[in-house]
């Protein structure tokens, strides 16, 4: 048991208290992007939106989220982690908020767009502060756990709408997404920056380093090898509640709204351990090839998902879509933050990350597309060729040697 736990009854107040904020920041991020993705079906109906532009609509979200996510990064080096995850949660819960008074798709695509600039910021920003507090042999648990926070947001954001959106519509859904400003007030309070950063902050490395020797290698082989996992994973999760949703007729799962919210709750408890394990087998082995054996398993597992039709084999096979299909993740965060130095740690980690975004922000628009013709089932199993080329990027991976946990 103290193999468990015993590495974060062990840390110190501040390391748990940015392991917290960073925490929260990833789980309510989550939890915005989750409502929308529920209430998808609602909002296409009241504005009269095809699958395509209502797929288009989480296109520009990330594509505003990559840019807010490139901005951030450079923000936490030079101002601050702490104060770069404040006004990225500040940014985006307002937003969330918003899109409950939009009247038409203009509308909603502007707070959309809003949304996404400080989604994109708060992975960077939280992870470069949980890397630079925790030490190397505890650093994949730590950020492991950070991540898993994502899977907690996704099933609060289910459980949110299956509670409001019965009761009182689609744009109440929105309006419970202010709530992560509140957040706000304590972060200021009690996160203090890292010492590492303090230490360095003065010294200026130019930016352009990053691009050249063996930074610029590692850049290329992170950025691209996101962009597949976050096309896959965007592609797949964006219409996951709405393939459970489509009556059976047009090739989904006929389940009602809170039968679907039910469902992506019991998903996320395979997602949560994904993430959570990632970060012991991580530290225990190795960082690639864990990651690449995530992917290479969900690749395998999307086809399963998308064609079975026997609705406890859905359920067998579901958690384990959420645990390999996004588990991953926690594997990125890690080995980024090792790739690059303090004073650009930030920089990098908004680029690599987002820079995929980018690319990834075709899936969603992409898969609501060829649903159209070919039926949503054949159009998810896009993703895992995604899946798959990730796969392969990740065998480029050059890691540093780390300090291996003995516990």
């Amino acid at each position: 048991m103290n193999a468990i736990y015993g590495w974060f009854a062990e840390a110190s107040g501040q390391q748990k208290r940015t392991l917290v904020a960073a925490s929260l920041g990833w789980m309510l991020d989550s939890m915005d992007v989750m409502l929308y993705a529920l209430v998808l079906g609602e909002v296409q109906r009241t504005m009269h939106l095809s699958a395509a532009m209502s797929g288009a609509m989480m296109s520009a979200t990330l594509v505003s989220a990559a840019i807010g996510g490139i901005f951030f990064g450079w923000f936490a080096d030079r101002y601050g982690r702490a104060r770069a995850l404040t006004w990225s949660v500040l940014v985006y819960s307002i937003a969330t908020a918003l899109c409950g008074c939009t009247n038409n798709a203009a509308e909603l695509m502007i707070c959309r767009v809003l949304l996404g600039l400080g989604m994109g910021g708060e992975w960077a920003s939280g992870a470069a502060l949980v890397a630079e507090t925790w030490p190397d042999q505890h650093r994949g648990k730590a950020l492991a756990l950070v991540q898993s926070s994502w899977a907690v947001g996704y099933a609060l954001g289910a459980a949110i709408v299956a509670l409001v959106m019965p009761h009182f519509g689609w744009r109440a859904v929105f309006f419970v997404g202010i709530i992560p400003a509140l957040m706000t007030l304590w972060l200021r309070r009690s996160i203090h920056e890292p010492e590492a950063w303090l230490r360095e902050r003065k010294t200026r490395i130019p930016i352009g380093l990053l691009f050249r020797g063996r930074f610029g290698y590692s850049m290329l082989v992170c950025a691209s090898m996101n962009a597949a996992t976050l096309f896959a994973w965007w592609g797949l999760f964006t219409w996951v509640p709405r393939f459970l949703s489509m009556p059976l007729a047009d090739g989904g799962r006929g389940m009602s709204i809170v039968q679907t919210s039910t469902w992506t709750i019991v998903m996320q408890i395979g997602t949560f351990l994904g993430y959570v394990l990632f970060g012991y087998i991580a530290d225990r082995f190795s960082r690639k090839y864990t990651y690449i054996g995530y992917l290479l398993m969900a690749a395998l597992l999307v086809p399963m998902f998308a064609f079975v039709r026997n609705s406890n084999a859905l359920l067998l096979i579901g958690p384990l879509v959420g645990f390999f299909g996004t588990g991953y993740f926690s594997g990125f965060s890690v080995i980024t933050s090792e790739l690059f130095p303090t004073s650009l740690r930030g920089s990098a980690m908004g680029f690599v990350y987002n820079s995929g975004r980018l690319v990834s922000a075709t899936a969603p628009y992409l898969i609501g597309s060829v649903s159209e013709h070919a039926g949503l089932s054949y159009a998810l199993c896009l993703t895992s060729g995604a899946f798959l080329l990730a796969a392969l990027i990740a065998t480029a991976l050059r890691l540093p040697a780390v300090t291996r946990s003995s516990s």
